[in-house]
């Protein structure tokens, strides 16, 4: 459509008289929707729904009220005649002509949950640069399938690419390859997926960082969004440097940077002596390479909050889950 109408030169030049960004639910819009579907949800099942199908509302009413978040999941993707099974498929066949190529880029960059730059997806899925990939990630990208970012300090001819589309994340992560016939896979498993909640989670943030922006109160205030990583090296004094990697970096106008910690868990997130040590490193690590003179703020964006033990004085501000369903 972007293409081939809205940017076509021929007979349909300029007979567009409107163009809509029909962006997927948030999570504010999700609520709203299944408080109109009558679904008796808290948000803590929301953050669930949306972390296995995101915002999308034709998923979104293929939920059923009276099953819970785990039966609906099961039911949608691992029973007999499971709707979304083979939804993927259908879904890029529909929407793209060389289907194939996308799903490659697609699940090459599953493989790789912080992102790829072009170069490592030619690589990572041997395609030929013949400069019709950027044609494809452009296309991902306006279709919400992929978000590109510039890693702080980085070039732009450096930009990231990462797979940001719930429902891709998880099909690729639990369905393609699963081969048994237990249509309770899900509910059975469940207990053991806090890896994939913890990443998913992630991505939902990143899907709601107006709603960040607004908790810490810089809704105002410029401010651009990135991400940063290191690996581990020894400067010119000899110190040892462990590397590090922050998701979320909210770099703002007025000399502070925001350096985000999204954190899922099922209770209050409880700050170690170990994952303090960690914290304060990477932070310290980002000071030291990106020679910043701007303020770091160390953010903990979490699911259930923070508990306040002896290390929750490093965190200088605290969003939680309730947070992102304010509306933008």
């Amino acid at each position: 459509m972007t293409t081939k109408i809205l940017a076509n030169r021929g007979g349909l030049h300029n007979r567009v008289t409107k163009q809509i960004y029909l962006r997927p639910f948030n999570l504010h819009e999700t609520e709203e929707f299944f408080k109109m579907k009558g679904f008796p949800m808290q948000r803590k099942q929301i953050i669930e729904t949306y972390m296995v199908v995101g915002g999308i509302p034709y998923y979104l009413d293929m939920f059923q009220k009276s099953l819970s978040v785990a039966q609906n999941i099961d039911n949608l993707f691992f029973s007999s005649n499971a709707p979304l099974k083979n939804e993927f498929g259908f879904l890029f066949k529909s929407l793209f002509n060389d289907s194939e190529l996308y799903q490659k880029v697609i699940e090459t960059l599953s493989t790789k949950i912080k992102g790829l730059t072009k170069q490592e997806i030619i690589s990572e899925a041997k395609l030929l640069d013949n400069g019709y990939l950027s044609k494809v990630l452009d296309n991902l990208c306006q279709c919400d399938f992929v978000r590109s970012y510039n890693a702080f300090g980085k070039k732009e001819r450096e930009v990231m690419y990462q797979l940001t589309d719930l429902y891709s994340l998880f099909y690729l992560r639990f369905v393609k390859n699963y081969t048994g016939r237990d249509e309770h896979h899900w509910s059975h498993i469940l207990d053991s997926t806090l890896a994939w909640k913890g990443y998913a989670f992630e991505q939902v943030c990143l899907q709601h960082v107006s709603q960040i922006k607004k908790k810490i109160g810089i809704s105002g205030i410029e401010t651009s969004v990135s991400s940063w990583q290191c690996k581990s090296f020894t400067d010119s004094d000899g110190t040892q440097w462990n590397g590090g990697q922050i998701d979320l970096v909210i770099d703002r106008r007025d000399d502070y940077i925001n350096l985000c910690e999204m954190k899922y868990s099922d209770g209050k997130f409880v700050i170690t002596k170990d994952y303090n040590d960690t914290m304060l490193d990477r932070r310290d690590t980002f000071l030291r390479v990106t020679h910043t003179r701007k303020t770091p703020i160390i953010t903990m964006v979490t699911s259930m909050g923070v508990a306040h033990n002896m290390y929750w004085d490093n965190v200088q501000s605290e969003i939680e889950s309730e947070d992102l369903f304010e509306n933008d």
